[in-house]
C-alpha cells in the first residue's frame, strides 16, 4: 500500500498516524504542505531519518520546487508526477490528511 501524506508534519499528526498504522517496507509519499518533513537541517530530520529505517519516503518533485524546499533530507527520493503515477499503478493508495 502506498500512503500519501499531505498536511505539514509541523501542524499535523497526519505523518505520525500513517507511521504507526503502515506496514513497515511500506512506501511513503510526501505530497503538498508534507514536503515541508523532507527538509534537510530542520527539527524533523531525526525523525524522518527514523522513519527512513522502516519505509522508503518519497517526496513529489514538483511539491518541493512549488515550496522552496532544496535541500532534502538524504535517503528521501524525489519523485516527479511520472514517477507518482508509477507508484499508484504499483501500490493500492491510501491519504493520511
Amino acid at each position: 500500500m502506498l500512503h500519501l501524506v499531505n498536511r505539514s508534519p509541523y501542524v499535523s499528526t497526519s505523518l505520525d498516524s500513517c507511521v504507526k498504522f503502515a506496514k513497515k517496507g511500506s512506501p511513503i509519499l510526501l505530497i503538498e504542505d508534507a514536503v515541508y518533513g523532507a527538509m534537510a537541517g530542520t527539527a524533523l530530520e531525526k525523525k524522518m531519518e527514523s522513519i527512513m529505517k522502516d519505509f522508503t519516503v518519497y517526496a513529489l518533485k514538483e511539491d518541493l520546487l512549488a515550496r522552496g524546499v532544496t535541500n532534502v533530507i538524504a535517503g528521501i527520493k524525489e519523485v516527479d508526477y511520472t514517477g507518482f503515477v508509477e507508484l499508484i499503478e504499483e501500490h493500492k493508495p491510501t491519504t493520511w490528511t
